[in-house]
């Protein structure tokens, strides 16, 4: 089989989700991966070529953006610091878990998109039995394993890894008891992806930081989650079995889907990161000339001009009265894809002052990516295939994978002295 087209899409799809998880450095939490996911969930639709795929583009942004944004409530930031250290066990105690918390939020995010990927008019998913079910996952494994097992990731902050555990073990037995394999293929990818993607992010980020070399290399770390987990996630897509859909979309059904991802993210994102305090410092370090106060009155009308704009356009554009059913085409999608997205990056570059001076090289970085993406996106030819579930072949994976996290452990501790942000879990 000629793998090039499949590693070609695979690899647009990495630089979208890893470009947007990168931005999503500079605002964190659950909105900020939501926005991220959402834009990588959709470069996936656009590299399938699919048309029923396009009917129901803005329910798979958004069940990405859902899946994906809800790992946000994880706290890692000791997690990352204790693979800062200097002694072999802490350190691979950080990779390790830090696979686990990137697998998380693949395996909530993929399963989600596999799942509305499988859903039709004729065999639709049952959303509400199983948010209940994810629900009740989330509540008893959280108690069972943080509040009488006393199994904690990263005292002593938010043990929150153990509600997302819940959540994944309902949705794979939801998934499992209705034999939703090619959406089990999906989530199993994405999380191996995730989760190699944040060990080995953050194993960069300790080598770029030992280096001496002046660079956000936090941010390498948060694009290596995007990019190696948005490949999986493509990859569990291109090679599972998909019955055709329809081709027409309800736009009663596209209401909720366009209101929170065009409108809604955008306008939290903006409420809970352009804070004046926070932009009177951040403008303050890029240029102390600078008149702070008056540039972070513009930033915050600017940001949230554009938000509510773009909202409205695409509201407007797909919700106008009309014929009740419409195609979705990969042309109008194509340019919502390109605004969301650039919308995302105007919001990074207004909040970090890069339009004040070059001191965040990164977020340049963006728009290059952007341009690449934008032009490649069109160019893929997938090709679909049935892999089926391996489970022996992806058991090994786990093996080779977290020896590979040793032999990154060994070279990581022997490369530098104690770093700032070091944690200890073990004495």
């Amino acid at each position: 089989m000629n793998n090039r087209p499949l590693l070609f899409t695979l690899l647009i799809a990495g630089m979208s989700f890893g470009t947007a998880w990168a931005i999503r450095g500079q605002f964190g939490h659950e909105q900020g991966a939501a926005w991220a996911a959402g834009i990588g969930g959709l470069s996936i639709v656009l590299l399938s070529k699919r048309a029923d795929w396009y009917a129901k583009a803005f329910q798979l942004s958004l069940a990405s953006a859902i899946g994906w944004g809800i790992g946000g409530i994880i706290s890692y930031g000791k997690v990352v610091g204790y693979a800062r250290g200097l002694d072999f066990g802490n350190v691979y105690y950080g990779l390790a878990m830090l696979f686990v918390i990137g697998g998380l939020f693949g395996l909530i995010g993929g399963g989600l998109f596999g799942l509305t990927l499988a859903s039709s008019r004729s065999k639709p998913v049952n959303w509400p039995q199983l948010l209940t079910e994810m629900v009740a996952g989330a509540v008893l494994f959280y108690y069972f394993l943080i509040e009488e097992m006393g199994w904690l990731m990263t005292p002593p902050r938010s043990e929150a890894w153990a509600a997302c555990f819940g959540i994944v073990i309902a949705l794979f037995w939801h998934m499992i008891r209705y034999r939703q394999y090619a959406a089990i293929r999906v989530a199993i990818m994405a999380g191996f992806g995730g989760g190699f993607g944040f060990a080995f992010g953050n194993f960069l980020q300790v080598m770029g930081n030992s280096s001496g070399i002046k660079f956000n290399f936090w941010n390498v770390m948060e694009y290596s989650i995007g990019f190696f987990g948005g490949i999986g996630m493509a990859y569990g897509t291109f090679t599972s079995k998909w019955e055709t859909g329809e081709t027409d979309s309800q736009k009663s059904a596209m209401i909720t889907p366009v209101l929170l991802l065009a409108l809604i993210i955008p306008l939290v994102v903006w409420d809970q990161s352009f804070g004046a305090e926070r932009l009177v410092e951040i403008f303050k370090s890029a240029d102390p000339l600078a008149d702070s106060a008056a540039v972070t009155t513009s930033v915050q009308w600017i940001s949230f001009l554009l938000a509510t704009t773009f909202g409205a356009y695409w509201l407007y554009y797909y919700l106008k009265p009309a014929n009740p059913f419409s195609e979705l085409s990969a042309k109008n999608l194509h340019r919502y894809f390109l605004t969301y997205f650039g919308l995302y990056i105007s919001f990074s570059i207004l909040i970090t002052g890069a339009f004040m001076s070059l001191y965040r090289i990164e977020q340049y970085l963006y728009i290059i990516n952007f341009v690449v993406i934008a032009f490649l996106v069109r160019k893929s030819a997938p090709i679909f295939s049935d892999r089926g579930l391996n489970m022996s072949r992806w058991a090994v994976n786990l093996f080779f994978t977290l020896a590979f996290l040793a032999i990154l452990t060994a070279l990581a501790i022997s490369s530098h002295e104690e770093l700032k942000g070091a944690q200890l879990r073990f004495e």
